[in-house]
């Protein structure tokens, strides 16, 4: 007898959830089958435009009486952590929107559901699913970059006019100083450092230039930089603007190893270039990352590439729904279950209490402490 398909509840679907409609669409293990938003005006317009069987405004209700197997949170950040809890412990699979919570405390809370529910959770880290990015990864775990020991990763968008279209942003991305949202640029390094996590990080910002429509100055500075530490001695810099008047340059990486390194493009129609001592012993050729890396493709993108690319974030929605179906299936592990949504987020919000401290290191708990 056929499997069902993994019946899922989009939350948020009058909003960011409503994004994985193309993802879903293609993948014959996943169903819409319910939706939910708070906003009843836009409810049954997504419900129609999902395909979806059930909408509800109560997320609980849903919960309880729409029969999902799973949900995916494309809610507001400080939603992602006490929606996560309540599925997981009625035993209903999540993936979550970034970042996986807005404090320290409540992170806790999470890495304890998690861990004591049977159901899956994994964080909806989609620049780590970036084509460039899962090329990289694989090169790494190869060892095509020998020891790698430095990183950069930038997430350059200004948004103060989406602060005023998605309220929540105005407190949440650009009402706190430091790097809450920082996982599109941390993600990928802690997997190009695998089996490696952040251990301490110091923070500065560049001070306030920008005010908000009611005349008030950004409470976030403009570009903040966070210095990650890695267990292993390997560092990392983290660079995050979201105010600043500029053009678009949403996600930039660097990574240096013994034997190589590599450089993402800085504008839309550039290359990515790459170095390895293998091509190039003198260390005086940039290579396009395309022309080299063909072989590290992950199998998932030689299958799905010309959907993925329709999919949105550069391709990540399609994959990750992938490996998230493939994890409530048991097929393999999520790579970004819990403790590494943990490792991704947590710097972001300890760097908050850094440059409050005039940019002091600090320490980054482990989430793996948290589990009795």
């Amino acid at each position: 007898m056929p499997t069902r398909p993994i019946q899922i509840g989009i939350v948020g679907s009058a909003g960011r959830g409503g994004g994985f409609k193309l993802a879903c669409d293609a993948l014959d293990d996943l169903h819409i089958h319910a939706v939910c938003d708070l906003n009843a005006d836009q409810l049954e317009e997504s419900r129609d435009r999902l395909g979806a069987a059930v909408a509800l405004t109560d997320y609980d209700k849903m919960l309880d009486t729409a029969d999902v197997d799973a949900v995916i949170l494309g809610t507001p950040m400080p939603f992602h952590v006490p929606q996560a809890v309540a599925a997981l412990s009625r035993g209903i699979h999540v993936l979550s929107e970034v970042p996986a919570g807005v404090s320290v405390e409540e992170c806790r809370d999470l890495t304890r559901a998690a861990h004591d529910s049977s159901a899956t959770y994994m964080m909806a880290e989609n620049y780590t699913y970036s084509r460039p990015n899962q090329i990289v990864r694989e090169m790494v775990r190869r060892g095509a970059f020998g020891d790698v020991y430095y990183a950069e990763g930038e997430y350059i968008h200004e948004l103060k006019g989406l602060n005023e279209i998605t309220t929540w942003r105005r407190k949440w991305q650009t009402g706190i100083n430091g790097i809450t949202y920082g996982t599109h640029s941390l993600g990928p390094i802690t997997q190009w450092f695998a089996g490696d996590r952040v251990t301490q990080v110091c923070c500065a910002g560049s001070g306030h230039h920008y005010k908000d429509p009611r005349g008030d100055l950004y409470e976030n500075e403009e570009s903040c930089v966070m210095l990650c530490r890695f267990r292993s001695g390997g560092l990392a810099k983290i660079r995050v603007d979201m105010l600043s008047d500029r053009p678009h340059s949403m996600s930039n990486y660097q990574l240096q190893g013994t034997d190589g390194c590599y450089e993402s493009a800085r504008q839309p129609g550039q290359p990515n270039f790459v170095w390895l001592r293998s091509l190039d012993a003198d260390a005086a050729k940039w290579f396009d990352l395309d022309h080299v890396g063909n072989e590290f493709i992950p199998e998932s993108w030689v299958k799905y590439e010309q959907l993925a690319q329709q999919a949105g974030h550069g391709g990540g929605d399609l994959i990750e729904l992938i490996d998230f179906a493939d994890a409530i299936r048991n097929r393999r592990p999520t790579p970004v279950g819990i403790h590494e949504a943990m490792d991704m987020t947590l710097p972001g919000l300890i760097s908050q209490r850094s440059i409050s401290e005039a940019g002091r290191w600090i320490d980054v708990p482990d989430s793996r402490d948290w589990i009795d």
